[in-house]
């Protein structure tokens, strides 16, 4: 991966300056070197949301063999919840996790951090461990919003774990674009008008410019993160081996 780690300072010249064809390329790279170092260690992070699925098609397209994982929460829309079905039924490839502990009510009000921590955070931790993950590829883009801005393409926050961003230089018509050219499936909330999607309660279609802004409206995670992109995700690992 070392290949790609001397652009981490020109990610905003590359969003720029690279063409679809050429950004298209560059991602497929990215997930092959990925693969070849890392094989079955190499999962894919499936928010069923669009740009996941020009992700897992991208993977697929590399190797067939690639696996992936959902996080789902007991807040997910009724058609987030059939598409995702569908879609593990056509790819049984694709593990789904859930955390089902006892909540207060509304917590997604209350406390929406701590929500997002139990209900996205600790089932993506369980994933990794469980799936035995060496390199875990997202489909976050550095053009979504303000909390996007200072990804990279390759990072390493947990010790063990590369994380690989291979779309983050494209734009959201270049996603629509992908998804339309090779005809991958999306959500069908999309056609409703949402363009981020997430749990029901803390989405909501909004015709602000960056994609993110509907969000947890009205919290202070306003166009923010659940956790998954920002939190240590080998808690449990680390914990364990200092307690062992």
């Amino acid at each position: 991966m070392k290949d790609f780690l001397n652009d981490g300072d020109n990610i905003k010249q590359l969003v720029e300056s690279l063409n679809f064809k050429e950004k298209v390329e560059r991602s497929l790279a990215l997930i092959e070197k990925a693969y070849q170092e890392y094989g079955d260690g190499l999962v894919v992070a499936n928010s069923l949301g669009k740009d996941s699925m020009v992700v897992w098609d991208l993977a697929k397209r590399v190797s067939p063999k690639i696996r992936g994982f959902i996080v789902t929460t007991r807040f997910k829309p009724a058609e987030t919840v059939k598409f995702m079905n569908d879609l593990v039924v056509e790819y049984p490839e694709l593990e789904v996790f859930k955390c089902d502990d006892e909540i207060p009510d509304e917590l997604y009000k209350t406390a929406p951090d701590k929500c997002c921590d139990i209900l996205k955070v600790i089932p993506t931790r369980d994933a990794i461990e469980t799936m035995g993950v060496g390199c875990w590829v997202t489909g976050l883009r550095c053009t979504e919003g303000r909390t996007r801005v200072d990804f990279r393409e390759i990072e390493s926050r947990d010790e063990g774990l590369l994380k690989l961003n291979p779309i983050l230089i494209w734009n959201e018509r270049e996603v629509w674009q992908y998804l339309a050219l090779y005809k991958v499936k999306v959500n069908p909330l999309y056609a409703e008008g949402y363009r981020s999607l997430g749990c029901a309660p803390c989405t909501s279609i909004s015709t602000d410019p960056n994609e993110r802004d509907g969000r947890w409206i009205g919290s202070s995670k306003c166009g923010g993160e659940c956790g998954i992109h920002t939190r240590p995700l080998k808690v449990k690992l680390q914990e364990n081996t200092t307690s062992a």
